[in-house]
Formats: structure tokens, C-alpha cells, sequence
């Protein structure tokens, strides 16, 4: 790898560390970084899902106040996110390339999407929060949730992150603080048992991995002290808008 490939993998996961911590797609830098420095789609998103446990690391260093206490909620989530990242992750090695390279311009677009309307499923999350008890017929569906999200993220992973924030802020009565904490360690368990298979089964670039490792470690361990200081709102929409176009760019190159 030479000096300026890796210098693009670094700051592209520090982007993706930042990102992750302030909209829950981190993928969105650290993916076409990857693309740009030259690995195949394919490589690059088993690459980005190895070095992307780094950022669970950052995160879950920074989130441990709000971790206290939530040993039954971690125990549960990260038994079915895993199950679903190993789902995906088998998903993705019996995909062929040309059928992923037409899928993921649409999986980035979902993300995006998602992430422009985030504040919308927060409140429809804290009203339903407020407005209804839980029952335990509210278990399975919950369950299964989790599953497909883990399921999405071991497979490619944008956005996966906003999709478990709604998902458990639907279901759980916890503050928004503790909520993406649990968010956090759910995505990361779904990404790790995916890095594991891909590991051993898929055509993971070690090099790129270690270097974009670097990046997302810094930037998620940072990421919390720069957005308080950020205007965020303008930030998701400029970063969601960014991505629509790359998923433009992606559907057009794979058509072409």
C-alpha cells in the first residue's frame, strides 16, 4: 500500500469514527475510501466490516456510564444481533460480486434515507415510548428486529446503525444516552461475528483493515467531544445528501 492510500484510509476513518458517532453511518466514508484505493467492491466491504469493530471499541470506551446496569439488555442484544451478523455474513459470501455491486448502491441509498429521517422516528419513538405499556407480545417482533438489522449489518452495514437506534428506541424505555450505547454494543456484535467469518472465508485486504482500524479508533473515541461542539443537524443532511450521490455514481458505474 503506498503513503497516500494509507493516508486516505486514516482520515477516512476518522470520518467514519466521526460520522458513526454523530449519525450512525460510518460506512458512508469508509466504504468508497476503500473503493478508491483500489479494491474490489466485495473486498472492500468484508475489509470495512473487519476494521469497523474498531469503532465499537471507541464507542463502548466512551459509553461506559451509560452501559452500567444494562448487563440483561446487552446479554439479549448481542445474542440476536450476532445471530443476525452471521446470517448476513453468509448472505454475503454466497452472493455473486455483479449481484452485490447492483445491491449496495441501493443499501446506501436506504441508509441515507434513513439518516434524513432520523429526528421523525425519534419522535415516533418517544411518543409510542410515552403512550402505550409494554406487553410481552411485543417480545417477538422486537426479537426479530434486532435479528434482520444484525442481518443487514453483517452484510454491508450502512446505516445499520440508525436502523437499531429506532428499532430499540421503539422498544425500550431507556434515555436516548443508554439507548445509542446499546445501539453501539448490538451493531458491533452483529460486525463482529461477520469480521470472524470474513476473517477466515472472504478476501479481507489485512493491510487496509489495520490502517482504516486506526482512523475509526481515533475518530470514534473523539467523535462525541467534536459533536457537541458541531452544528449536527446540518452535518447528517449534508452527509446523507453526499451519499445519495454516491450511490448515483455506484448504480451508474455498475450498469455501465
Amino acid at each position: 500500500m503506498d503513503p497516500a492510500s494509507a493516508l486516505l484510509l486514516v482520515l477516512a476513518g476518522v470520518a467514519a469514527g466521526l460520522a458513526g458517532s454523530m449519525a450512525g453511518l460510518a460506512s458512508l466514508f469508509s466504504y468508497p475510501a476503500l473503493l478508491a484505493a483500489g479494491l474490489p467492491p466485495i473486498a472492500a466491504n468484508v475489509t470495512n466490516t473487519v476494521a469497523m469493530f474498531s469503532t465499537t471499541v471507541g464507542a463502548a470506551a466512551g459509553s461506559h456510564r451509560e452501559l452500567r446496569g444494562q448487563r440483561r439488555h446487552i446479554i439479549t442484544l448481542v445474542g440476536l444481533a450476532g445471530a443476525g451478523g452471521s446470517l448476513g455474513a453468509l448472505l454475503l459470501l454466497n452472493t455473486p460480486p455483479a449481484t452485490f455491486e447492483l445491491v449496495v448502491p441501493w443499501l446506501i441509498a436506504l441508509g441515507c434515507v434513513l439518516l434524513l429521517m432520523r429526528d421523525p422516528l425519534r419522535r415516533l419513538a418517544d411518543a409510542r415510548a410515552q403512550g402505550r405499556e409494554r406487553a410481552r407480545r411485543s417480545t417477538l417482533p422486537f426479537a426479530c428486529a434486532v435479528v434482520l438489522v444484525g442481518l443487514y449489518g453483517g452484510y454491508f452495514g450502512a446505516a445499520a446503525g440508525v436502523l437499531m437506534l429506532a428499532v430499540l428506541s421503539l422498544a425500550l424505555t431507556e434515555p436516548l444516552p443508554v439507548t445509542n450505547a446499546l445501539k453501539n454494543i448490538s451493531t458491533g456484535a452483529a460486525n463482529l461475528v461477520a469480521a470472524l467469518a470474513y476473517a477466515f472465508l472472504a478476501p479481507v485486504d489485512w493491510a487496509a483493515a489495520g490502517v482504516l482500524a486506526v482512523g475509526c479508533l481515533i475518530g470514534s473515541w473523539t467523535g462525541p467531544a467534536f459533536v457537541r461542539r458541531l452544528p449536527e443537524r446540518p452535518l447528517r443532511i449534508a452527509i446523507a445528501l453526499g451519499g445519495l450521490g454516491l450511490a448515483a455514481h455506484l448504480w451508474l458505474s455498475a450498469l455501465a
